[in-house]
């Protein structure tokens, strides 16, 4: 009781173990029947081939009893034509169990050969099988690649999806602030740069105005000015009083 108990569990086991790896690779499972039909074709085609040899010996058997029934009639009528009957007699009676076995030779020849045909249309039709199944294992291999592909490419269009949940969409997400940093950075150098504009421009024109005042009071000090040119460069002191003055405010 206890060792039936576990011999089922061990075919069971074994019987699982089996299916997995029937089901694993089916299209290696089915080379490997194809591959078993193929070695069972070829001794069939041996078989066939044997007893293809068994009915051309019987038809040469059939034959030859033919030709000796012919020649034994031939016999006969020629000692009949020479009158000689006790020999005819025993050609005809010679002639009695050719024809006899003739017959029997004939009728294992048909048998045979009825046989043969049979075999040999099976034969032929288990090849066109065999090539068909070929093709479908083709076909299948195929057509089972192409769906894993495609299983393959849905899974990475699903992964691939930029949701804010996913992995993806996150990634995506701190790339684009990073982005957005980056442009705010740009944005405030940008801003910053047009800041106190107006205020350079004017002291640039204060200085300007204090070059050309010193210039002309060099100018006066080294008498190269004309009396005309006086009153602009009291003007020009006052102006650049007022620029300190502005400067020292700031």
């Amino acid at each position: 009781m206890i060792f039936g108990k576990l011999w089922k569990s061990f075919t069971a086991q074994l019987n699982k173990v089996a299916n997995w790896f029937y089901t694993a690779d089916p299209i290696a499972q089915l080379q490997y029947e194809y591959d078993l039909s193929v070695n069972q074709m070829k001794e069939g085609r041996e078989g066939l081939e044997q007893y293809r040899a068994l009915v051309e010996r019987v038809g040469r058997q059939v034959e030859g009893h033919r030709q000796l029934a012919a020649n034994l009639e031939a016999k006969i009528k020629a000692y009949l034509g020479a009158g000689d009957r006790e020999t005819a007699a025993k050609l005809a009676l010679d002639l009695q169990r050719a024809k006899k076995d003739l017959a029997e030779n004939e009728a294992q020849l048909q048998m045979h050969e009825t046989a043969y045909q049979n075999n040999l249309t099976k034969i032929k039709r288990a090849t066109e099988k065999i090539s068909q199944v070929k093709e479908k294992i083709s076909k299948y291999d195929a057509e089972l690649k192409m769906s894993r592909a495609e299983a393959e490419i849905a899974q990475l269009a699903k992964d691939f999806n930029f949701d804010v949940t996913t992995d993806f969409g996150q990634i995506e997400q701190i790339i684009q602030d990073k982005i957005g940093a980056n442009r705010a950075k740009v944005r405030v150098a940008a801003d910053l740069s047009g800041e106190g504009i107006e205020d350079i421009k004017k002291e640039q024109a204060v200085e300007q105005v204090m070059a050309d005042q010193a210039l002309r009071e060099f100018e006066a000090q080294m008498g190269l000015v004309t009396p005309e040119t006086a009153p602009v460069t009291a003007t020009g002191k006052n102006l650049g009083a007022k620029a300190k003055v502005r400067q020292k405010t700031r």
